[in-house]
């Protein structure tokens, strides 16, 4: 299944230019081997709305897909979950619970990360991991319930 992805790097220092962003561009790679395609992709920082902001466009890209990653700790600045939350229609917690299940099989933190995923519209929103390698590996957890869950939007369009 063809799906178009949005990537949202959520880091206040990645978005100063104090460091590369290495998180979306591993997550873009880890999209395009599932065969979908990156439609858009953007760095904010740690705010509530620039990143209901950045959500916002790539909706409007045309994304059924969105993957923010960062902000999902418990740090102060981390705020993803509670912007991500203020949009959402409905929230999907089996893939948060699958995502720290799996992750504190790898390490102890797993069970600090507040990973989780949304419904905004008719797109799906995953929240993953800051750290490139978190967020793959996160990614990849959920992957085969993403193909499912889309056509399942998708077919709820056509009840309305």
């Amino acid at each position: 299944m063809q799906i178009p992805v949005g990537i949202v790097t959520i880091s206040d220092r990645a978005f100063r230019g104090l460091y590369p962003d290495r998180s979306g561009p591993a997550l873009r790679q880890a999209a395009e081997a599932c065969g979908w395609q990156t439609l858009a992709q953007t760095v904010v920082p740690d705010d509530i709305p620039e990143i209901q902001r950045a959500i916002r466009a790539q909706l409007a890209a045309g994304c059924r897909l969105i993957l923010t990653t960062g902000g999902t700790g418990v740090a102060l600045r981390d705020v993803t979950p509670e912007a991500v939350r203020e949009l959402a229609a409905r929230e999907l917690p089996g893939f948060g619970e699958l995502m720290r299940r799996e992750s504190q099989r790898l390490t102890p933190h797993g069970i600090l990360s507040r990973c989780l995923a949304v419904v905004i519209e008719r797109v799906l929103v995953i929240c993953l991991p800051g750290n490139p390698a978190g967020a793959v590996e996160c990614l990849g957890f959920v992957a085969p319930a993403i193909p499912h869950c889309l056509e399942l939007l998708a077919e709820s369009k056509d009840a309305d």
